[in-house]
């Protein structure tokens, strides 16, 4: 084959044009956060801390000399919808990774489309545990880093006798509720003394529910209420407590899914004194913490607020960073090796890693709610280890997880076997 210089020239110009293009190909960060319906209260703050964040890491030159580009989709708080948008961020987009969801049922959704795909997903997001996908990295909090530790300052703190369980109706209330009463029968509470209620996303007439709460004092016990209620549910909740005259001294809430955003849509004046276990409040006192929230308020506006999931979103952000600079690469595999013993500051003065079941080693804090819609941080550990799999319900306290050594998110101990199908999926 021969070639004329005017060929062979433009031949070599439009490798060099492939080339420079290749270099300069952008590494695609999926966004999958519900931007409507009934969980937008909560997860429209983490779409713009993952603009926030990508934005910042771009102004540093990037990820391995490339821009990195956000794709946002809305699943519209539509839970068979994520599964939808996931498949479409993984194979239309072709993203390099996920950061989304929020309740998890949204997870439970996306999950299958990740598998298949060999997608990658960071989920921010306290939840029920009993799961372990090598393709979700939990970097919320499990049962025992927020729920147990929560339970006992009831027990121990506050000798609350009686409790409600109050949730939504999906699966993160119902099996951490389950394994809450396991817990409390094991410390001596009887069957009789544990009201559990769920009611359905966006729930508005408290009246009955509230009163029934009420009428577990009736014997003189103390009651305590553990809440597992979702998005804008709780204010009704909250309004419907005011209204019965019901203060924090009176029966005192422990909110799982309640944070600064959350807060910032209520009247705080009769919600002080009642409290919520995160792994990071705001006023948090570190020079990390502080740094962070200056950033945020200078991006998103000085009236915005800064909340538990999003430290887990730049926890994960960072440890991605690291691990794709570590593997060379954004291929899926080689970064999910890489993750295993990452560490990054939190914003709470401490270390997060990555720990080998895909759960994160986090402090446990107690709020309590003041007027102006911030914690006064009441109690905390230092780093907990996340477990994949309860130690309070039988058939997970055998259950292991160990995607490094083991390559098994289910191992059970027992039989020395890795169990193939993941409970609750």
């Amino acid at each position: 084959m021969t070639f004329t210089k005017t060929a062979l020239a433009a031949t070599v110009a439009f490798g060099a044009i492939a080339t420079t293009a290749q270099a300069v190909e952008p590494i695609k960060i999926g966004v999958l956060h519900s931007l409507s319906g009934t969980m937008a209260i909560s997860e429209t703050t983490l779409k713009d801390t993952m603009l926030m964040l990508i934005e910042d890491q771009n102004a540093k030159g990037g990820l391995l000399g490339r821009p990195i580009e956000a794709v946002v989709v809305d699943p519209a708080s539509n839970w068979p919808l994520f599964a939808e948008k996931a498949r479409e961020l993984l194979s239309v987009e072709e993203v390099d990774v996920i950061f989304g969801s929020w309740t998890s049922v949204s997870r439970k959704s996306a999950l299958p489309v990740l598998e298949e795909l060999n997608g990658l997903m960071f989920y921010p997001v306290q939840y029920e545990g009993e799961e372990s996908s090598k393709n979700v990295f939990y970097t919320g909090a499990a049962p025992n880093q927020q729920a147990i530790p929560a339970t006992d300052y009831f027990l121990e703190e506050l000798g609350i006798e009686k409790f409600a369980l109050l949730g939504t109706d999906y699966v993160y209330p119902r099996t951490t509720n389950n394994i809450l009463a396991s817990y409390l029968k094991g410390k001596g509470i009887a069957e009789s003394d544990v009201f559990v209620n769920y009611t359905p996303f966006g729930h508005s007439d408290w009246s009955k529910i509230v009163a029934d709460v009420v009428a577990l004092g009736a014997d003189g016990k103390k009651v305590g209420v553990i809440s597992t209620i979702n998005g804008d549910a709780n204010i009704g909740f909250y309004k419907e407590l005011a209204a019965a005259g019901v203060s924090a001294d009176d029966i005192p809430v422990v909110a799982f899914s309640v944070g600064e955003e959350e807060l910032s849509g209520l009247d705080t004046a009769n919600l002080v004194g009642h409290l919520a276990a995160w792994n990071y409040f705001q006023s948090a006192e570190s020079d990390l913490n502080e740094a962070f929230i200056a950033k945020w308020k200078a991006f998103a506006g000085e009236e915005r607020v800064t909340n538990d999931p999003m430290e887990a979103h730049v926890i994960g952000f960072n440890m991605y960073v690291q691990a794709v600079e570590k593997a060379g690469t954004t291929d899926v595999d080689a970064v999910r090796t890489a993750m295993y013993g990452l560490e990054v500051p939190n914003l709470t003065g401490g270390t997060a890693v990555m720990l080998p079941n895909h759960h994160l080693a986090k402090p446990v804090l107690i709020g309590e709610i003041q007027a102006d819609g911030q914690f006064d941080i009441i109690s905390q550990t230092t780093e907990v280890p996340g477990d994949a799999w309860t130690d309070f319900l039988p058939e997970s306290a055998v259950l292991r997880s160990d995607w490094k050594e083991l390559g098994c998110g289910m191992y059970n101990t027992e039989t020395k076997t890795c169990v193939q199908i993941q409970s609750n999926y």
